[in-house]
């Protein structure tokens, strides 16, 4: 293994001949062509995404299919990211038009009581279509994959209503498939949410954002690849200064080498193999690291936040992208 104090961490990580648009299933056109009917009975949007990737990977085609309406950006996940540089991620969201923005734990309700009184704000200040006098508000929750749109709206119901789930929630992208009926969330002012899919954009930015978008779950790990995915966190983890992998799987030193991190994780959790391994007088078994396995676990522990707050978009706010593709 390496020592933190004296390593040389890679500049740069490489990702040799593969392809980011491969990741991300299509661009999702039914459900955001749902959202755009919708809209007509819709008073205001809540954008939700990742609090780790505050500037990266949100659908561009939102703002230009929903950008009509009153608009609020809520960052979730807050507890699993890292916010010192919070007044910077404000200062470039609002560079980029997006003065309305809350930072959220919708699984403890952190901040959530703010969300209906900015909302109810935003809607008072801006015109009300084809409502009438109709005096009930229906806010419709967008977002990428798995970023918590369907627990924000369950956090809302709880603290509003003092009523449980309504929205089914889970750990991978792909729970919510269709626009459902409109949920209340609040009584007075009486307000309804309608949850959506997630929708991705039709072409992924960069390598960067799309490993960025898979470590926080919105495609399914195998899609991009699991030993991939923990290189590329072990390389922003080290980059970060960031750590907590060391201490938490008893590992001595920090290394930027991920065979070998994966090895040391595969051995301390007992996660090894029988392979057969045919030599000139026969066929061997050999006991070999279960590398795969390894790596679900490394992935698995960092989304838990077991390794610590991270920001994925530190490299944005410093100008300097570390992720490319070489033949």
């Amino acid at each position: 293994m390496c020592s933190a104090a004296q390593a040389a961490w890679r500049e740069n990580f490489l990702l040799r001949g593969r392809d980011v648009a491969r990741w991300f299933p299509g661009h999702m056109a039914k459900g955001l062509k749902k959202m755009k009917s919708s809209l007509k009975l819709v008073d205001c949007i809540i954008e939700v995404h990742d609090a780790r990737i505050p500037l990266s990977g949100r659908n561009p085609l939102f703002q230009e299919t929903l950008g009509l309406k009153p608009h609020l950006l809520v960052l979730n996940k807050m507890d699993l990211a890292d916010l010192t540089e919070q007044q910077k991620i404000m200062q470039r969201l609002e560079g980029e038009g997006l003065k309305n923005v809350i930072f959220t734990n919708c699984l403890k309700d952190e901040n959530v009581k703010q969300i209906i009184p900015m909302v109810t704000e935003l809607m008072g200040s801006s015109p009300r279509y084809h409502r009438g006098e109709n005096l009930e508000y229906c806010i419709m929750v967008i977002g990428v994959p798995n970023v918590g749109k369907s627990s924000l709206i369950n956090s809302l119901r709880r603290q509003h209503l003092r009523k449980g789930k309504a929205a089914r929630v889970g750990g991978e992208p792909g729970i919510t498939r269709a626009v459902m009926s409109r949920i209340q969330v609040s009584e007075r002012p009486l307000m309804f949410l309608l949850d959506t899919p997630g929708v991705l954009a039709p072409r992924i930015e960069s390598v960067e954002t799309g490993l960025k978008l898979a470590l926080c779950g919105t495609v399914l790990d195998h899609l991009v690849g699991e030993e991939t995915m923990a290189d590329y966190l072990l390389f922003t983890l080290n980059r970060h200064q960031r750590f907590g992998y060391v201490q938490h799987y008893g590992l001595g030193s920090a290394c930027d080498n991920i065979e070998r991190v994966l090895k040391s994780v595969a051995v301390k959790l007992g996660k090894t193999q029988k392979v057969k391994v045919l030599t000139g007088t026969g066929d061997v078994n050999v006991i070999q690291p279960d590398y795969p396995a390894a790596a679900r676990d490394f992935l698995h522990t960092f989304r838990r936040g077991l390794l610590g707050p991270v920001m994925l978009d530190l490299d944005i706010l410093r100008g300097h992208p570390t992720a490319e593709t070489v033949p």
